[in-house]
């Protein structure tokens, strides 16, 4: 077509790419929110403080409150022969070493021998006023095959360890990764240095970043 002056009319040459940018700024916010996506699901890869457990009391409560600390994972029973040695060794280990620190967490378990067969109210009544229990407990629970709750087995998977009795221990370091775990023939004494040798990584880290 001509214009009055007999020239061919033009479209104006910008107009073109103008047409692709809409779809092109779509598809790059689709990747910027895809790429987000995928390293928020990379950055919450399960730990041990990730999951949710039950207290004592029946409150569900996030283990998160414990990271940056070292935790000493225990399935405790009140009527095993093992108990009287464990409780008093886990109290006079969370007097010396927590609560900033280091935490026992106790989960009571009454799987094995039905050598836990109280209330919660009860087990707590037990644990605090016959040992002095300061650390934290949770709800009784199960710990091992198909029931066994997620946060054990998660401690399970990490470790291939199962526990087969009362007063298995796990060792859970600042960043939730499982660093070891031992059986209820295994004394609490006999696993304080590796306690003690994470507690004092810890010490010495934050009196570096003073």
């Amino acid at each position: 077509m001509l214009d009055p002056e007999g020239s061919v009319e033009h479209q104006p040459a910008s107009s073109f790419p103008k047409v692709l940018l809409i779809p092109l700024a779509m598809l790059l916010a689709i990747a910027a929110l895809l790429l987000l996506a995928f390293s928020a699901t990379r950055q919450k890869e399960p730990d041990f403080y990730t999951f949710k457990v039950v207290n004592i009391r029946g409150k569900l409560v996030s283990l998160e409150k414990y990271r940056g600390s070292v935790s000493l994972v225990v399935n405790v029973a009140s009527e095993c022969g093992y108990t009287d040695s464990h409780y008093k060794a886990l109290q006079q280990l969370q007097r010396d070493l927590g609560p900033y620190h280091f935490n026992v967490l106790a989960f009571p378990c009454n799987q094995f021998g039905q050598q836990e067969p109280d209330t919660n109210k009860e087990i707590e009544s037990f644990a605090r006023k016959t040992y002095g229990a300061s650390f934290p407990m949770f709800s009784k629970i199960t710990v091992s095959g198909a029931g066994a709750i997620p946060a054990f087995k998660y401690l399970i998977e990490s470790t291939g360890e199962e526990p087969t009795w009362n007063f298995w221990k796990y060792l859970v370091d600042p960043n939730g990764k499982v660093v070891k775990a031992w059986d209820s023939t295994v004394s609490v004494e006999e696993i304080r240095p590796h306690v003690t040798d994470l507690v004092r990584k810890i010490i010495l880290k934050k009196k570096d970043e003073l």
